[in-house]
């Protein structure tokens, strides 16, 4: 009977155990609702329309469309892209239209949206909660953050709360609003997946990671954190398919609200420029560099007449520290310069040989585009080496257009370090193990006095800008 009573005992603790792990899973998910209900009202949907003009071919002169049967389908398809009688169809106008999502951050009327949300855009149509529908100006766009700003011609409008997305931390739930594929003031919620995004051709933004579902359509819309303040605006995903896939990339808010502040005063955006050229260091290069494990921005290039150039900054160098801010990865480098004033002087911590030091940078402002270096042209001098590789000399007018001083040119690779370091055909050696290569006597020289089993590091250029890549000589068999 004692036992009995020690079972029941023992049954009972473990479900008020179940009951309680229950209440506080209970608890540690969020409920949305009430910030749905506070912060809806100042998400719109924005739908834009661009006029195109199309026109029809017309059949080459002395041809006329033949003779077909009445009812022909044929007839028909010639009088579709001809017209009658092989007759000219003038151009005619048709409008292509496109959704997507905003926010209003004053209630005065100004929105937040993105760049390629009313990209090329006639009319920009804003819709607002109340079914009001209001034709926005476009104040100013940044096709390298993907901000727009926009303003409305309305008063006392609800408004958004702005927070900062620099205390986000990963795990922690966010919820989106927007209007997927046109259905307004949808949400869905996930959690932060990143922070600190770099994505192709976006140096310029540290993108929010994050795995809520975000579609055609929730462009533009913002990212709410539990205590509904907006830390990002919705930008991209990453598909395979054109659909969500679980990875959805927002523009942190800090970000777009400076582009926003900038566009309503100037009209532009302007960003602080170093003027190099960077790559991650990988731990073959690390250990070419003499660093204990891989970290900061390795310069491949420096550019003429740029404020690096001014600062001394070298190609080799590594920057792991700028303004005070950490450089963890190359990535990490664009967006604190494209923040810093322009004209502001800032210290710059690099390792160089070896060693940590502190140079002073004056910073420029971000050109429009960057200048493209143009490839080299096929030199007939070539020379075989124990790297498995061809070589030939620049000439001078090459290296004048190249805009270099020293390099010879890859023609030919085979099987051997040169193939495996990732060196090819078209590539320009410039430095080996921090050494100018000047011509292939030269070349043939350094590779001689290369360590065996060491990574070396050597710097080509490839498609006009520098890379950095880790050569190792393989021990004899």
């Amino acid at each position: 009977m004692k036992s009995l009573k020690n079972t029941s005992w023992v049954l009972a603790s473990l479900a008020l155990i179940l009951v309680s792990m229950a209440n506080v899973q209970a608890r540690e998910l969020p409920d949305f609702t009430e910030l749905v209900e506070q912060a809806s009202d100042a998400v719109v949907n924005i739908s834009t329309t661009q006029k195109i003009t199309t026109g029809r071919m017309n059949l080459p002169e002395g041809i006329e469309i033949p003779d077909l049967p009445e009812g022909s389908p044929f007839g028909d398809l010639f009088k579709h892209f001809f017209g009658e009688q092989g007759g000219p169809r003038m151009p005619h106008p048709q409008e292509a239209k496109s959704l997507g999502s905003g926010f209003i951050i004053s209630k005065d009327g100004y929105i937040l949206t993105n760049n390629h949300v009313v990209k090329d855009a006639d009319e920009v149509i804003v819709r607002l909660e109340d079914r009001r529908e209001l034709k926005a100006e476009i104040i100013g766009t940044d096709a390298r953050s993907d901000v727009a700003l926009l303003k409305i011609k309305a008063d006392n409008l609800p408004v958004v709360k702005i927070g900062k997305s620099d205390v986000l931390k990963v795990g922690e739930w966010v919820l989106a609003i927007g209007s997927p594929f046109g259905f307004e003031r949808s949400a869905t919620a996930g959690i932060v997946s990143a922070k600190g995004r770099a994505l192709p051709r976006e140096n310029y933004v540290p993108f929010i990671q994050t795995d809520v579902a975000i579609n055609p359509g929730n462009s533009g819309g913002p990212l709410f954190n539990l205590d509904g303040e907006v830390v990002g605006v919705n930008s991209q995903i990453y598909s395979r398919t054109g659909g969500y896939m679980g990875l959805s990339f927002s523009i942190p808010i800090e970000v777009a609200m400076d582009v926003a502040k900038q566009l309503k005063e100037h009209g532009k955006v302007s960003r602080g420029w170093l003027g190099v050229l960077i790559q991650d260091v990988t731990l073959e290069l690390a250990e070419s560099f003499g660093m204990s494990k891989p970290q900061g921005a390795l310069i491949a290039k420096v550019m003429s007449d740029s404020p690096a150039e001014g600062a001394k900054l070298q190609v080799g160098d590594i920057v792991v520290s700028f303004n005070g801010k950490e450089i963890e990865r190359s990535s990490s480098l664009p967006p604190v310069v494209g923040s810093t004033p322009i004209g502001k002087k800032v210290p710059v911590k690099v390792i160089r040989g070896g060693r940590s030091q502190t140079l002073w940078v004056k910073l420029g402002e971000l050109p429009s585009q960057d200048e493209m270096i143009a490839k080299a042209e096929t030199s007939k001098t070539t020379s075989d080496n124990s790297l498995d590789v061809s070589v030939a000399d620049l000439t001078d007018d090459q290296r004048k257009e190249l805009g270099i001083d020293a390099g010879i040119l890859v023609e030919t690779v085979g099987d051997g370090a040169a193939g495996d370091a990732g060196i090819r055909e078209g590539d320009i050696i410039l430095r080996i193990d921090s050494k100018p290569v000047k011509n292939i006597d030269e070349f043939e020289k350094m590779i001689e006095k290369l360590p065996v089993g060491k990574s070396i590091a050597i710097l080509i250029q490839r498609r006009g800008g520098p890379i950095f890549l880790a050569l190792k000589v393989p021990e004899p068999e």
